[in-house]
């Protein structure tokens, strides 16, 4: 009997767990777009099983999750009866803010359920070593494969050394991203495949990555502005691969109203352009590597490749990317530029009116 009372209470206290560590999975979303290169943390405070407060990080230069948490606690002194649970280990170091784990030590919070390390350099492991040595009781690990999930940008950044890597294009029936060149002279005007609902989808994804990247011809051919128009938030930088600065300033990507970089062969800093962020790339090399260590530099810990059909093959053929988001429209070309080839682990397929769309992670 003692062993299935224990067994019990043992079974009750991760359940418990794991549904306050859900719940700050839930609210830390609300950092999405606007934290980076910081993680979106989410951070909850629970007194006798009540929420006594919450909070998730602000915006990149403000207040992490476990401050905005213990700020929003009206009665500071239940706290040293409380249990703080939050998505990821708290900073022991200073950076734009003080330590986190300090405040918590200061606030008497004594007890500490943490979903995974921090794999910061800065981090990694000092967090949790300072908050036992204060005297905080720590448990970590609870709903581990969730966390991850949540935090796969921050962990790929610092764990792989490059940003995380979404591809993002729309198909046709018969497998082309757009009409051939003849009927696009004939009628340059964009040629939507998908639906306006599959479009809005994509600037809301567009609102949660930190960057969006294109070649050079998806600009020339269609001149985008990458930014938001269909959700609210904040414009993604806008990365363009221009080899030979083929792209003119009458161009939407190079009208200065987002923070702009691009990437050429061209050292001529007399052919940049004010308020554009330029960098050198050698494009007789591996292009996709030499990328990846470009926006790592520049702290860009999430990229949204939209395009075009090249710029996707380059970063399939080179196994640098880690979640493809394909659209299947309901409309035939016969004809025209062919969708990348690539192979991956389906997850999920939606219908979203008369468009399909599958996700599929890198095997």
């Amino acid at each position: 009997m003692l062993k299935i009372l224990l067994f019990f209470s043992y079974f009750y206290g991760v359940k418990i767990h794991q549904k306050y560590i859900s719940r700050c999975i839930d609210i830390a979303r609300n950092g999405f777009g606007t934290t980076a290169p910081n993680p979106t943390v989410g951070a909850v405070i629970v007194h006798k099983k009540k929420i006594i407060g919450e909070g998730f990080t602000s915006a990149y230069g403000g207040a992490h999750a476990e401050v905005n948490a213990i700020n929003s606690v009206t009665d500071k002194s239940l706290l040293k009866e409380a249990i703080l649970y939050v998505t990821l280990e708290p900073c022991s170091h200073l950076g734009k803010t003080p330590p986190c784990a300090d405040l918590i030590l200061k606030s008497g919070i004594k007890k500490m359920v943490v979903g995974i390390l921090d794999p910061h350099e800065k981090v990694a492991g000092r967090g949790i070593k300072k908050l036992v040595d204060g005297g905080c009781d720590v448990t970590v690990g609870v709903l581990e494969k969730e966390c991850r999930e949540h935090h796969k940008r921050f962990l790929t950044f610092h764990q792989k050394k490059r940003p995380y890597i979404i591809l993002k294009w729309a198909e046709t029936l018969d497998g082309f991203i757009a009409p051939k060149k003849e009927d696009r002279k004939i009628d340059p005007t964009p040629f939507w495949i998908t639906n306006s609902y599959s479009q809005q989808i994509v600037h809301q994804w567009r609102s949660k990555e930190q960057a969006i990247l294109v070649g050079t011809n998806t600009v020339l051919e269609d001149n985008p502005k990458l930014n938001l128009r269909h959700w609210k938030g904040e414009n993604p930088v806008r990365i363009v691969l221009d080899k030979d600065l083929k792209i003119k300033n009458n161009f939407n990507v190079l009208d200065g109203s987002t923070p702009t970089l691009v990437l050429t062969q061209i050292a001529d800093a007399s052919r940049y352009l004010k308020g554009i962020d330029y960098g050198i790339i050698d494009f007789r090399q591996d292009v996709a590597a030499q990328i990846c260590e470009k926006l790592h530099k520049r702290n860009i810990i999430s990229v949204l490749i939209e395009g075009g059909a090249q710029t996707l093959q380059t970063f399939i053929d080179a196994h640098l990317w880690d979640e493809a988001r394909v659209f299947t429209g309901s409309k035939s070309f016969s004809k025209g530029l062919k969708a990348p080839v690539f192979s991956g682990n389906l997850t999920a397929t939606t219908k979203i009116g008369h468009d399909t769309l599958n996700l599929y992670k890198k095997c």
